[in-house]
Order: C-alpha cells, then structure tokens, then sequence
C-alpha cells in the first residue's frame, strides 16, 4: 500500500530528530567520542559575560510560559469567536506539549546523569537542557497555532523570525554563558521538535470555523460578490 507524501513528510520530521536525540544520549551514556568533540567545542565558545545569561533567562518557565499562556487564550477566544466545534482542542494540545517538557526532562536528567561544564559548580544533571526545551516548545507552540489564524503574510514572517530569534538566542546564551554543553542543546531541540509536531497535527485536524458570530450568510454572499436583493441589479 503506498504511502502519502504528507504521510513521508511527517515521518521524516519525527523519525530524524528521534533518531538524533537517540545517537546522542547513547553517546552522553557511554561517554562516547562525540562527547569528546563537544566538550571542546563547548568550552572554545565558552564565554560568561552578562548579555549571554540575559539571553538564557529567555528559556525560564517565568519568561516563556506566560507567552505561551497568552497566544493559547487568543487562539481559545479567535476558534470559539468564529464557530470552531473543537476551538479548545488545539490550546489543550498546546498546554499539553508545555507540560510534557518536565515530564521528559525531568527523568533523562537523572538517568544520564551527565556533569555540567567548567563554567557551573559541580554537579550533573545537565542533559538535556530544561531551559532550551521549554524555549522551543513554549514559542514554538505559540508560532504555529497564531500562524494560521493571522492574515497579514508580513506579519506572519515576522513571527516567524521572532521564534526563531527567541529559540536561537536562548540556545546561544545556554552555551556562551556555560550553563549547557552544546549536545545538551541540540538534544532539546530534538524533543522541541517531536512535541511541536503533535501540537500541529492536532491543529490541522481541528474542523475550521464557520460562520463568524455577528455574521449572517446573506452578508458573507454579499461580500464576495453574489447580487443581494440590497445590491443587485432590480
């Protein structure tokens, strides 16, 4: 039976960061040579200075999470203000991605147990990193679900820069300021990935709204051209 190439597509995006993030933890367990090579790539961008710890604060759940909070309202109010059946499918999807991130950390952190850089006191614990986690899950929920509810393409691509800005900034600031290995980023990203992923695929499947609130269908007809007894021709 052949399968659909949205079917190929959504493979690829989860079956690629699943497999990386599993390549990684197994060499952070077996203290493999890629370890090696991160160590010493992390520690030549190594550089704590204050802009680079403002630039992790980006990735605090008192940062992130009231971001998220607000675009899964305004996605709430916009899917129940034009008649979508299931307008509170995809922010529960959204909340639910948040609140998978400490639940999937949480344990690996343990598990792998793995000690932080030269630049933080002693300790482990350090894979994968929470904060780049949060970050990705956080705005790039908040992304997608406000990207097919805005018109404006600019504003659109705009969002799409800010995300982008807001996950790579605090991925930078993790690794400049010392407080994650490089792997322990790029690990993040991986899960970001997989999560954000459900948060879409629930959000494609949600029915669309129908007729705004307000909004009778003469008017719609009327809009878009189709004569009205107001309008048309006498």
């Amino acid at each position: 039976m052949p399968v659909s190439a949205p079917l190929r597509a959504l493979s690829v995006l989860v079956g690629l960061p699943v497999l990386l993030f599993a390549l990684i933890t197994w060499q952070v367990l077996a203290d493999g040579p890629l370890v090696g090579v991160d160590e010493r790539l992390s520690g030549a961008l190594v550089h704590p200075d204050r802009f680079s710890e403002l630039l992790s604060d980006l990735g605090n759940v008192q940062v992130a999470v009231p971001v998220l909070v607000v675009a899964l309202a305004y996605v709430a109010w916009h899917g129940r203000a034009t008649g979508v059946d299931l307008w509170w499918l995809p922010p529960l999807a959204g909340a639910l991605a948040m609140v998978l991130v400490p639940a999937l950390v949480a344990p690996l952190k343990e598990w792998t147990d793995r000690p932080g850089t030269p630049a933080v006191p002693p300790a482990t614990g350090y894979y994968p990193s929470g904060h780049t986690a949060t970050a990705v899950v956080a705005y790039g929920t908040a992304a997608l679900l406000l990207l097919g509810r805005l018109r404006s393409p600019a504003v659109r691509r705009a969002l799409v820069v800010l995300c982008a800005v807001l996950v790579l900034g605090t991925s930078y600031g993790l690794v400049r300021r010392g407080y994650h290995w490089l792997l322990d980023v790029v690990a993040s990203w991986c899960l970001g990935v997989v999560l954000l992923t459900g948060v879409r695929l629930v959000d494609r499947r949600t029915p669309p709204g129908r007729t705004p609130r307000g909004v009778s269908r003469s008017t719609r007809r009327s809009s878009s051209g189709t004569p009205s007894s107001s309008n048309g021709p006498s």
